[in-house]
């Protein structure tokens, strides 16, 4: 797949106004500015849409660092320096809000409607965002507007929906555009999508990201697959693996939805100017006790051993635990005690071009995803052996992110926490392999290799979900409690509060929303519905 860099949008000012509603007054007596019945191209929207994806907590080590960034909740990143990186504590607030891309989805719709009709693939992919965007709030905060979210003859005050409909109504969503775009463009599969698609995907590449994001979102309903006939989880996973001319996915590394960086837009930790401050945080301890007890080759290139002699040992490789004490990791940390990301391939090039792109929704994931359904059974006609192989596939397409290969044996270069080599390692794949071997005999040990394997192929990558995974199923189990991450009762955080503004601009729905989910208190430990 072909990555494109996010182009400036010079018309931002002309979108903002036609899709702003509810003016007063002779706004608009310039003659040149655009009016609600305009016709804006869909490409530009499309490019609007799609570069909102780009979030600066979601990105590895956060575009702006600071403290609430995905990395370090997922603990991999941890701070030893408040100035540079932040706290690791989580004590987190208001949750952010993802309204631009609805917003936009509603106007790619429109203008899509209007321009090519009710049917047209434009319209297939503003039925994604609409369920992206709603899923993306909910899995934060519980129950979100979606019916009447984005409606103008409601604007500020939509009504409530509950979390139970909100998985319903996206998945039906994602169900029709599926459908809607391999109609459409059955005969076109290869043809870009738009010159206004930043990932660069193909029509068929459209429709396997509809379809892997919709397996992502039926694994995450895994607690609600049994109490919630209605929602038909189970049979929809089946039928996606049953049908894959009907339900494209995705088939390679190649399909992933990345964000490449470029030189105008570079590596996060470039833009933020603390490319010499490597030293100021460790890679954490839950990943790297993973890595270094399978003997996996993905350690060396993750982190530095805290030694320069026998770079090749695991037990060279020791994680930070974000628990302890921020001043204790300070003091620590110049001692050598814990390892710091690999200089030479997290700072090697402004362009990111030593990393793995990042991903947004990958191939990897979603290998673990259904290898975790298989596993749960909710595919009758697979056995435990096709869950091992989608687990395997996941392995091998993580490897080849990190520029490894699980046939063969690979020379890597050790780097300090400078990025100055310390010699070189041969892997041995062969030992690792083994040693995760997919247990086909016992279905509990195997989910939980799965769900280990897929949180390190999550590793600076696919912003939240490794949370989100860890939430859901407690494995890998993250650090809690002690004064590094803040938690009461050593116990992370359940949700977010609901984003400020909503709570300013709808209160009265807000404040039945909490009543009737939270008992009237907007309380981080509570349980969502998708999480009870």
């Amino acid at each position: 797949m072909k990555s494109k860099k996010i182009k400036i949008i010079a018309t931002s000012l002309l979108l903002t106004l036609f899709v702003s509603s509810c003016q007063k007054g002779n706004l608009l007596s310039d003659p040149n500015a655009i009016n609600a019945n305009a016709v804006v191209p869909v490409s530009l929207i499309l490019n609007h849409i799609t570069a909102n994806f780009v979030r600066n907590d979601e990105m590895p080590f956060g575009l702006n660092g600071g403290d609430f960034i995905a990395t370090k909740v997922d603990q991999f990143q941890v701070s030893n320096y408040l100035k540079y990186w932040g706290f690791n504590e989580y004590s987190w607030s208001y949750s952010g809000q993802n309204y631009e891309i609805l917003k936009y989805a509603v106007q790619l719709e429109t203008q899509a409607n209007a321009q090519y009709g009710a049917n047209s693939k434009y319209a297939a992919i503003a039925k994604f965002f609409r369920a992206y965007s709603a899923i993306w709030l909910s899995q934060r905060v519980g129950d979100v507007p979606m019916t009447q979210a984005g409606d103008p003859l409601v604007y500020k005050t939509p009504k409530y929906d509950t979390q139970h409909d909100v998985y319903k109504n996206s998945l039906k969503l994602l169900d029709d555009a599926n459908t809607l775009l391999g109609t459409l463009t059955s005969a076109t599969p290869g043809v870009a999508f738009d010159s206004g698609d930043i990932f660069g995907f193909t029509n068929l590449q459209w429709q396997k990201l509809i379809n892997t994001y919709r397996l992502r979102v039926l694994i995450s309903l895994s607690k609600r697959a049994d109490d919630n006939a209605d929602l038909n989880i189970k049979t929809q996973f089946a039928a996606i693996l049953a049908a894959p001319a009907t339900y494209p996915i995705m088939t390679a590394n190649s399909d992933n939805m990345i964000y490449k960086f470029v030189a105008s837009n570079p590596y996060p930790i470039f833009a933020t100017g603390n490319a010499s401050y490597n030293n100021f945080m460790n890679v954490g301890k839950v990943v790297l006790d993973l890595t270094t007890a399978n003997k996996d080759p993905r350690t060396y290139l993750m982190a530095t051993p805290i030694t320069t002699t026998n770079v090749g040992l695991f037990t060279n490789y020791v994680g930070a635990d974000p628990a302890t004490s921020l001043a204790t990791l300070q003091t620590v940390a110049a001692t050598g005690v814990y390892s710091f990301f690999n200089a030479a391939r997290y700072l090697g090039n402004a362009t990111g071009s030593t990393v793995e792109p990042f991903i947004f929704i990958g191939y990897p994931e979603m290998c673990f995803n259904i290898a975790e359904g298989i596993n749960r059974g909710w595919a009758p006609t697979l056995a435990a052996t096709d869950a091992k192989t989608w687990y395997d596939k996941g392995i091998t397409a993580s490897f080849s992110n990190f520029g490894l290969n699980t046939a063969a044996n690979s020379n890597v270069t050790i780097s300090d926490v400078a990025g100055k080599s310390l010699g070189t390692v041969t892997t041995d794949n062969a030992t690792f392999l083994a040693n995760i071997a997919y247990n086909v005999g016992n279905p509990a040990t195997a989910l939980t290799q799965i769900l280990q394997q897929k949180y390190v192929a999550f590793f600076m990558n696919s912003g939240w979900e490794a949370f989100y995974n860890c939430r859901r199923t407690g494995v890998p189990a993250l650090s809690a409690g002690g004064s590094g991450t803040g938690t009461t009762g050593n116990v992370i955080p359940k949700r977010w509060l609901y984003p400020l503004d909503e709570i300013n601009a709808n209160s009265a729905n807000y404040k039945a929303a909490i009543a009737s989910q939270y008992g009237g208190t907007d309380d981080v430990m509570k349980d969502i519905w998708l999480t009870k």
